[in-house]
């Protein structure tokens, strides 16, 4: 399993998910679905900041293979074996 958590800012909010996430893991992030106008898609998002994101991913078995800056945003790459 690969996950990707996305922050425009190092203090959140932080992407976490889209539309074909895992519910289960969505609401143990504590995570709201939302549709930002224009887009056509949907995305879970969480007002944490991502250090607090990643915590409680690495909770779960996630682990951190890579990280970027686009922009001012910052992209984190998780798996799950």
């Amino acid at each position: 399993q690969v996950l990707c958590c996305v922050s425009p800012q190092e203090v959140g909010p932080t992407m976490v998910g889209d539309e074909h996430s895992d519910p289960n893991l969505m609401n143990y992030l504590g995570a709201t679905k939302r549709n930002m106008l224009g887009n056509h898609f949907w995305e879970y998002y969480v007002n944490d900041a991502p250090r607090i994101v990643l915590d409680k991913l690495e909770n779960r078995g996630y682990r951190v293979v890579s990280m970027t800056g686009v922009g001012q945003t910052l992209v984190w790459c998780l798996h799950k074996e």
